[in-house]
C-alpha cells in the first residue's frame, strides 16, 4: 500500500504542475489577444496551437461573448481551479490515507 500511496502522491503533484502551466499558458494567450503578436512567431504558434483546442470546445458549449470579449479562457481558468481544489486534493487525500 506505502508504493500505491506514493505513487498516487506524485500523480497528483504532476497533475497539479500541469494544471498551473496551462492556466499560464491560457493567461499568456488572454495578454496576446489585447495585442498584434505576429502570428508566424513559433511561440505564438505554440500557445495558440496548445489552447485552441481547449477555448473553441468552450466557445461551441458555452456561447458567452459579451460586446467582442471572449470569456472562454475565463471558463477554462475557473475549471482549472477547481479541478485543482477537487482533484488534487482528492487525490492528496486518498495518497495520505494509504502511506
Amino acid at each position: 500500500m506505502f508504493i500505491i500511496g506514493n505513487f498516487i502522491a506524485a500523480l497528483a503533484t504532476v497533475v497539479s504542475m500541469v494544471l498551473t502551466l496551462y492556466m499560464y499558458i491560457i493567461i499568456a494567450r488572454a495578454v496576446l489577444s489585447w495585442v498584434s503578436p505576429d502570428p508566424y512567431n513559433p511561440i505564438v504558434r505554440f500557445i495558440h496551437n496548445v489552447t485552441e483546442p481547449v477555448l473553441h470546445w468552450v466557445r461551441m458549449k458555452l456561447p458567452i461573448n459579451f460586446g467582442g470579449i471572449d470569456l472562454s479562457p475565463i471558463i477554462v481558468i475557473l475549471a482549472i481551479i477547481f479541478l485543482q481544489q477537487f482533484l488534487v486534493a482528492s487525490l492528496t487525500g486518498v495518497a495520505r490515507s494509504l502511506l
